[in-house]
């Protein structure tokens, strides 16, 4: 008789679902391999298809284990700042100049193509130096006159 025969006729000595779980395990291994099956996912946060049920125990232990704090400001301003229709203006208007200047200056360094043109460009506050480095590239040089600050950039022409 072989070994798994004798272990299902003492597992049958066995009463209620502790002989049918072990007669079912190894009537399941007849030869020694295992089985498997699907892996099924189960969503458990309400967001994303879980029980609703599970909402309130997710937002608690969220509440419980949270340590950052809100930056102080008042809850109905959101950290917006009033602006006076007058600054509205002005700031309005700065964007625009600004913007149009920033056009201008394209148009002095930039062809009909959009390609830099080697040369310098200077204003009241900077000097734009867009110089040919060999190999069809550029260096767009930008000098902030009233700060000393450098920025170059390196681009493909």
């Amino acid at each position: 008789m072989s070994n798994s025969r004798k272990f299902i006729k003492k597992a049958a000595a066995f009463k209620g679902t502790t002989a049918l779980a072990v007669l079912l395990a190894v009537a399941g291994l007849p030869d020694g391999r295992a089985s498997a099956s699907e892996l099924v996912y189960h969503p458990y946060n309400p967001s994303f298809g879980g029980n609703p049920l599970n909402g309130s125990v997710l937002l608690n232990s969220a509440l419980a284990t949270r340590k950052h704090k809100a930056p102080d400001m008042d809850s109905d301003r959101l950290g917006i700042e009033d602006q006076s229709p007058l600054d509205q203006l002005n700031e309005t208007l700065e964007r625009l100049i600004v913007s149009r200047m920033a056009t201008a200056a394209s148009f002095a360094i930039l062809d009909e193509e959009g390609n830099f043109i080697p040369g310098q460009l200077e204003t009241q506050n900077f000097i734009i130096t867009v110089a040919d480095i060999g190999g069809g590239k550029l260096t767009v040089t930008t000098f902030d006159k009233t700060t000393g600050a450098t920025t170059t950039v390196e681009v493909s022409s």
